[in-house]
């Protein structure tokens, strides 16, 4: 296995729990804040991008570092306070892949709840009904991302990197089989 580059961003410290976890489970990983992430990335097989959401995306110190990242086999994982399955959090991978830089495969996605910033939660709980982040659904959504991520979220971001590296020996294989049937075809048309 090649190494991985898990570049992250992080206020309250969930997205870099799950980092932790992520490059825990890789043989190889330089984890990186992402301030401080290369340009240069040619040295990693794969480069594994983590966030929190902002306004439906990735957060602006990610979104301003993702354009600079090209030719890459990228994985990317957030942490939010909605359900990992709703459209909110789904919708922000595709707004984090649209900014990546030319040339980039995605292999896979991850996404987790995480306790919300209390200052931000002090900010929003005067807000309106008709404000998304405000209201009694907020207070429910606040609630249930609370003591997120937790043990169950940190081995599934562990699980998702297990995967991914399977998913990547699979590709060789295959296109070892594929290159070898080619060369197999050509032989015969000598």
């Amino acid at each position: 296995m090649g190494k991985w580059a898990v570049i992250y961003s992080s206020v309250t410290g969930n997205t870099k729990k799950v980092a932790e976890a992520i490059a825990a489970q890789v043989e190889e990983a330089d984890v990186f804040r992402v301030q401080e992430a290369p340009t240069d990335l040619s040295a990693y097989e794969v480069v594994c991008i983590g966030y929190w959401l902002r306004l439906g995306g990735p957060d602006p110190l990610t979104l301003k570092y993702l354009p600079q990242v090209h030719g890459a086999q990228v994985c990317f994982f957030q942490t939010h306070g909605t359900d990992p399955h709703s459209e909110h959090a789904i919708t922000s991978f595709a707004r984090a892949a649209y900014a990546l830089g030319d040339g980039c495969e995605i292999l896979g996605t991850f996404g987790c709840r995480g306790a919300i910033n209390e200052a931000l939660k002090e900010k929003r709980k005067n807000a309106g009904p008709d404000d998304p982040h405000g209201g009694a659904k907020s207070l429910k959504r606040w609630a249930e991302a609370a003591g997120h991520p937790n043990a169950g979220d940190l081995q599934a971001a562990r699980d998702f990197a297990a995967a991914m590296q399977h998913k990547l020996v699979v590709r060789r294989q295959y296109r070892a089989k594929k290159a070898a049937k080619l060369a197999a075809l050509k032989q015969k048309t000598k």
